[in-house]
């Protein structure tokens, strides 16, 4: 099973090239970063989690830079974002930066996407919030249209894109790796299954009764292959949770490392090593 992590990088914690040089040297597979633009003051929106919003939602670094940096002082470790807002990003621009990324890394980018849940923060970006997840479906086929192989043009609900010359593609034929998160339901899982490679599962629970769901979905919309990738997200590792994922034929898992300075990151993660 490969292990990855993911935390909130600010300006206030450990560095990206630091991190980035560490997780390599212990052998970890890979490091995810969450993105938010800003976090309006004036917030209605309830944490998702319960309780007072972390300070470091409101400090987090831009995950394309960070990952940038990271992939210049390393060679093997997978980058992916978990998640990239794409409601909130114009679709050509992403698309350039995403293929940029992976292009400059070797092809080791993983693109997570998500919806969003601050409907401030959506607001300020121009999102109507009941259409977001149209929104993003839309911008993954525009995007898509950019990385063909030939010039393609897209006309969708939200925009459109002429044929046109844009390079440098990712690696992969077509796309990046693609991962959605989000909670377990139907209207996702139809999603996943038509235009992704499969799932990021926050924390990681309830797999055993939503794996089959997601698999049917996946088979039902013609799918072939192995199956929906199902990589758990932002866990709290302990060996008996790991054996399970591994028995439920899990590949990766993404660990939660906390939004702390060298010393704090760094001693967390010699106790994740031992998982390795």
């Amino acid at each position: 099973m490969r292990i990855a992590v993911t935390i909130f990088l600010t300006d206030e914690t450990i560095t990206p090239v630091r991190l980035a040089r560490e997780l390599e040297e212990r052998g970890f597979s890979g490091l995810y970063l969450p993105e938010h633009t800003h976090i309006p003051v004036e917030r209605t929106t309830p944490y998702p989690a319960g309780g007072e919003l972390p300070p470091e939602y409101g400090r987090t670094l831009d995950p394309f830079v960070a990952l940038g940096q990271a992939a210049a002082v390393t060679e093997r470790l997978h980058l992916g974002t978990g998640i990239t807002l794409v409601a909130q990003h114009d679709p050509i621009a992403l698309a350039k930066q995403i293929a940029t990324l992976d292009h400059l890394s070797g092809g080791r980018f993983t693109l997570g996407l998500g919806f969003g849940w601050n409907k401030e923060e959506a607001d300020d970006h121009g999102v109507a919030w009941a259409s977001r997840r149209e929104l993003v479906r839309d911008r993954i086929a525009l995007m898509r249209a950019l990385w063909a192989d030939q010039p393609t043009p897209y006309q969708g609900e939200f925009g459109s894109v002429r044929a046109s010359s844009a390079y440098p593609k990712p690696v992969r034929d077509g796309a990046p790796r693609i991962l959605v998160g989000g909670a377990a339901g139907p209207k996702l899982f139809a999603h996943i299954a038509e235009y992704a490679d499969g799932w990021m599962p926050i924390g990681g629970g309830g797999l055993t009764e939503s794996l089959p769901v997601l698999r049917r979905a996946w088979q039902e919309a013609g799918r072939t292959g192995d199956g929906p990738q199902v990589v758990p997200y932002a866990v709290l590792a302990n060996p008996g949770k790991l054996a399970h994922y591994a028995d439920l034929g899990v590949e990766e898992v993404v660990l939660q490392l906390p939004p702390a300075d060298e010393t704090g990151v760094l001693k967390v993660l010699d106790e994740y090593a031992a998982c390795l």
